[in-house]
C-alpha cells in the first residue's frame, strides 16, 4: 500500500476501501504478533517503524521510516516509533454459531466498545455482533482500548437486530425490571443484547425477538450503569464457579 494512502486510514472510509487499519505501539504490536501466530489472515501484516525500533523481532515485513513519517501515521501525539499495518479480518470469521453471542446494538462508546472486547477476551467463550450503526471496531481509539483484545474475540459486523430470532433461540436483555442476573435460565440464553448507551433497545423491537429480561439488582440511588460495567458483570456471571 502507498504510503500516502496508509495516512488516510484514520478515517472508517479508507478503511473499509483499503480493507486495512493501524495498530499503535508496541503492547499492540506484541498482541498482533501473538495472534498472528495462529490466524493466517493477520499474518499479511506489516510494520512500519522508526530507527530506534528498527531491530524489533517481527514475522512482518517491516519498513524503517523517519520519525516526520511516523508522526503523520500515528495517532498519537507521542509516538512510540512503531506502527502496524493489519488487514481487516473477513467478515466470516465472526459468523460461526458456537459459543455464546453478546449483540451490540448502535454501541457509540469507542472506549466502551474497546472495554467490553477486552472483556469478552479474557473470559473467552464470546464473540461480539455489531448492529449496523454501531462504532467502527477499527476506529484507532477501539483498538487502544482494546489493549489488543481486538485480535481475540471474533467479531461480526452489521448484523440486523431483526436477525437475532432466526439465529437464536433464547435471547437475553438487561432491562430494570426482570429476573435476577444469578437466574439459572440466564446461563441457559445464547444470545445476550445490549443497547445503546443512551437510548437502550427499542421496546417493540424487544418484544418482537422474545427477549428474556435480566436485572442486575442495585441500590435504586442511579438510573443506570455504564455500558461496558453491565457486560462486564454479566460476562462474570456466566463463568462464575458454581458450588
Amino acid at each position: 500500500m502507498k504510503f500516502d494512502d496508509i495516512k488516510k486510514l484514520h478515517q472508517k472510509k479508507y478503511r473499509a476501501e483499503f480493507g486495512h487499519f493501524l495498530v499503535e505501539g508496541e503492547h499492540l504490536v506484541l498482541e498482533l504478533q501473538k495472534a498472528a501466530a495462529h490466524n493466517p489472515q493477520l499474518q499479511r501484516a506489516e510494520l512500519y517503524v522508526t530507527e530506534t525500533h528498527a531491530r524489533w523481532e517481527s514475522p512482518f515485513r517491516t519498513h524503517v521510516i523517519s520519525d516526520r513519517q511516523m508522526a503523520q501515521i500515528a495517532d498519537t501525539k507521542t509516538p512510540q516509533g512503531i506502527v502496524a499495518l493489519v488487514p481487516i479480518p473477513d467478515a466470516s470469521m465472526g459468523t460461526s454459531d458456537t459459543g455464546r453471542a453478546v449483540y451490540l446494538h448502535e454501541i457509540q462508546d469507542p472506549g466502551n466498545l474497546g472495554t467490553i472486547l477486552r472483556t469478552l477476551a479474557w473470559f473467552g467463550g464470546f464473540r461480539c455482533l455489531l448492529s449496523p450503526g454501531s462504532v467502527d471496531p477499527y476506529n484507532p481509539k477501539v483498538v487502544r482500548a482494546s489493549m489488543g483484545a481486538i485480535f481475540h474475540a471474533p467479531l461480526e459486523l452489521n448484523v440486523p437486530l431483526a436477525t437475532l430470532a432466526d439465529r437464536f433461540t433464547r435471547i437475553a436483555c438487561l432491562d430494570m425490571q426482570g429476573e435476577p442476573l444469578h437466574s439459572p435460565y440466564f446461563g441457559a440464553c445464547d444470545c445476550y443484547l445490549f443497547g445503546n448507551e443512551a437510548r437502550g433497545v427499542p421496546r417493540d423491537q424487544l418484544g418482537a425477538l422474545g427477549a428474556q429480561p435480566f436485572t442486575i439488582p442495585g441500590s435504586g440511588a442511579i438510573e443506570s450503569l455504564n455500558l461496558a460495567a453491565t457486560v462486564n458483570m454479566c460476562a462474570y456471571e456466566l463463568n462464575r464457579p458454581r458450588g
